[in-house]
């Protein structure tokens, strides 16, 4: 992700793009503790990420723009393009505005770790819960060449605050393929998600700006 967001849904913006070089991998452990203290608290209509995998990430971060310009962003999935570079392409499965059940299909890329190779992710997420202005909850697969995440769950949450919004991320990653390798999946998930916090913050408060 630039390394990006797999957010599928994954996320996400765009995941295993993130992932750390060797040496990095080894940072893992503070990831891990970084997402434990952000908390595990996003629901979506009640409903969280998979409380049973072992990979999982979570963040926030305020942002200083109207509620109205952040939620725009975020669920107008067929801009993402536009403000998300490791988001390479972006394609609607059906009309109408997101709702449970809305399909979209985007792609990143996935540079080479230690165990698997560079690819580009493949990821069709699908909307489980969403409430407008309040949060969206997905779900999907994301596959490549020689790489494969069975499914990740994306929660996010958006609270309006003293200035401005905090948008709250959790997101989680179960298969075989990534669970061999728990501590490079996680500093990979939580730098995707940190950038996507970072491009959403970036973009909205630029735009609020005109």
């Amino acid at each position: 992700m630039r390394a990006a967001a797999l957010t599928v849904a994954l996320a996400a913006v765009g995941a295993l793009g993130a992932t750390a070089p060797t040496a990095q991998a080894a940072q893992a452990a503070p990831a891990q503790t970084r997402a434990a203290q952000a908390g595990s608290a996003a629901a979506c209509r009640g409903q969280g990420v998979d409380p049973d995998a072992v990979i999982r990430y979570a963040s926030d971060i305020v942002i200083h723009a109207p509620l109205r310009t952040v939620w725009k962003l975020q669920t107008d999935v067929e801009r993402w393009p536009a403000w998300q570079a490791p988001v390479l392409t972006m394609e609607r499965l059906g009309p109408g505005p997101l709702r449970p059940g809305a399909q979209f299909r985007w792609t990143t890329p996935a540079p080479a770790t230690p165990t698997t190779p560079a690819t580009t992710l493949h990821i069709t997420s699908t909307v489980r819960q969403i409430q407008p202005n309040s949060c969206i909850r997905w779900t999907g697969p994301a596959v490549g060449a020689g790489l494969r995440i069975d499914e990740g769950v994306h929660v996010w949450t958006f609270t309006q605050v003293k200035g401005g919004v905090r948008v709250h991320t959790e997101e989680t990653w179960t298969g075989d393929q990534v669970e061999a390798d728990v501590p490079t999946a996680t500093e990979a998930l939580g730098r995707g998600l940190e950038q996507w916090l970072s491009d959403l913050k970036t973009t909205a408060e630029a735009s609020s700006c005109r």
